[in-house]
């Protein structure tokens, strides 16, 4: 078990590298099958691998461990592959940091501000959301992660969007559980698929209700009610709704989570705020948040009472709601511009929210490289697809409604190939 670890931290075994059998590796060894068959079995749980049935045991596609990061986009290409905000729409901290109190935060206080609380369920409350117990953690995959220690445990089954968002699927595996995917369309979740997965015993369900990564699905208010009602038929399921984009997302807030027993809505201040502000609102239960903030007070006690401070500036500054109702609106602009143009090509294209654009091909290596030579850095959507087809995902954020038509037509162009297929 050490020799794989060791040799997946040290890049000797990449991403998705096939492990020997159980046979094969204890006739090697010449250990007894128990033994590598138990080995095995804690690297899952660890996250380090995975079994893929038929296709035998393989090395996470991010394993939890210190690995290279993936190398970024060639300097000459315009970058439309990270997901990131448009740093012209994000505020700026200057005036919100020169306002901080001066005086330095000691052990002993409070860890959440009953300010930034306070906010929080204001907003909460103003969109109709539930909000029961209110936390402060660190970011909306720290949340997510907290929440899903705070009741499953490894070998147990999550209902995930797919496609869905790649650290997700990532953070499920290095906690030892096993996706089930919900295929889902520009309304998020189908509710008979989601139907299926509960019915074969998931005990829990990860659901993004606007910015949806990478397609940009947007739960509407009929789509809730269906969902409600599907879940409805299973009030064990936890239900945790990543509600990354918040007032940048494009639509409305909607939520599942009403009137059951196990839940939580995460509220990351990342997308709108800046990706460096490491915080989120976590709502939920009032066990389960009793059970996240006692697991924080044991390890990192609280999150940076200049971070909370900060964002309960910003929060409490006119200015920076009026920068959000713009920045929700420009990505909007961004979204639909592309959308359009890639429409007049007869190019298929999702966006309904947030920050990208999801775009179905048949070869999604191919279409990455064309585009490349193009000018243009898109993210392939292997990482994001379970069992979903290919697909590429664009980010929209950076991207000016005039440079929409050049890069719906370098996609036209790199898609003649797979057309011409097709037709054949």
């Amino acid at each position: 078990m050490t020799s794989v670890e060791t040799a997946i931290r040290q890049g000797r075994l990449a991403a998705g590298t096939p492990l020997p059998t159980v046979r094969d590796l204890a006739h090697a060894l010449r250990v007894s099958p128990t033994t590598v068959a138990a080995a095995y079995r804690t690297l899952r749980v660890r996250g380090l691998v995975h079994a893929q049935g038929r296709r035998g045991t393989r090395v996470s596609p991010r394993p939890p461990l210190p690995i290279r990061p993936v190398a970024p986009a060639p300097a000459h290409l315009r970058d439309l592959s990270l997901g990131n905000p448009d740093p012209a729409l994000l505020p700026s901290l200057t005036r919100a940091l020169a306002r901080l109190p001066r005086r330095p935060g000691l052990y002993g206080e409070p860890a959440n501000r009953p300010a930034l609380l306070a906010l929080a369920g204001r907003q909460l409350e103003r969109e109709g959301l539930p909000h029961d117990s209110l936390a402060i953690v660190g970011g909306a995959l720290d949340g997510i992660e907290r929440v899903l220690q705070a009741h499953l445990r490894p070998g147990d089954r999550v209902a995930l969007e797919d496609p869905g968002y790649v650290a997700v699927f990532d953070l499920v595996a290095a906690l030892g559980l096993v996706a089930e995917p919900v295929a889902i369309d520009d309304s998020g979740p189908l509710p008979d698929d989601l139907a299926r997965a509960l019915g074969s015993g998931v005990e829990g369900f990860i659901v993004t209700p606007r910015a949806q990564n990478p397609t940009g699905a947007a739960v509407d208010a009929a789509r809730a009610r269906e969902l409600r009602a599907v879940l409805a038929k299973h009030p064990e399921v936890l239900v945790v709704e990543d509600d990354h984009a918040g007032p940048v997302a494009g639509a409305p807030a909607v939520s599942v989570c009403h009137g059951r027993e196990r839940w939580a809505l995460v509220r990351s201040v990342s997308k709108s705020l800046g990706p460096d502000l490491r915080l989120a609102i976590l709502a939920g239960d009032s066990m389960t948040v009793a059970r996240v903030e006692g697991r924080q007070s044991v390890g990192t006690g609280w999150v940076s009472h200049l971070l909370q401070d900060l964002v309960t500036m910003l929060w409490s500054d006119s200015a920076t709601d009026r920068l959000l109702a713009r920045a929700a609106d420009t990505y909007a602009t961004r979204r639909d511009a592309l959308g359009r143009a890639l429409a007049a090509h007869g190019i298929e294209a999702h966006g309904r929210s947030g920050l990208n654009v999801w775009v179905p091909v048949v070869e999604e290596a191919a279409i990455v490289a064309a585009l490349a030579q193009a000018g243009w850095a898109v993210r392939a959507g292997e990482r994001y697809r379970l069992k979903s087809g290919p697909a590429v995902r664009i980010t929209v954020a950076g991207l000016a409604p005039r440079d929409a038509d050049r890069l719906a037509a370098a996609l036209a162009r790199s898609l003649r190939p797979e057309r011409r297929r097709a037709s054949a």
